[in-house]
């Protein structure tokens, strides 16, 4: 899956992806909040507020062009399959 091409996800790049980021994350509110003042900001990315590890914004990620593959947090590629939930991706920090 390495370079490639594939549209956005139906779905606003300040939404991760429940596989990525669920509902019940207990620090999915303080994760939305860094990441919705990178993309404000036009930032890269930003610390993760429990880890302190650099995750990259949905807004870098989409201006790359290609999904890397690697399950980033904020991937605005990946997306459900047509009639289920996205069960090939593999959770990450990124």
């Amino acid at each position: 899956m390495t370079g490639e091409r594939r549209p956005l996800a139906g779905r606003p790049l300040t939404e991760p992806h429940p596989s990525r980021l669920p509902s019940e994350h207990p620090d999915r509110e303080r994760i939305l909040a860094a990441h919705a003042a990178a993309l404000a900001a036009g930032e890269a990315g930003y610390l993760d507020p429990a880890t302190g590890l650099f995750v990259l914004s949905a807004g870098f990620l989409a201006r790359r062009g290609t999904c890397c593959g690697r399950g980033c947090r904020h991937c605005p590629y990946v997306d459900d399959p047509p009639g289920g939930a996205d069960l090939t991706a593999e959770r990450s920090d990124d």
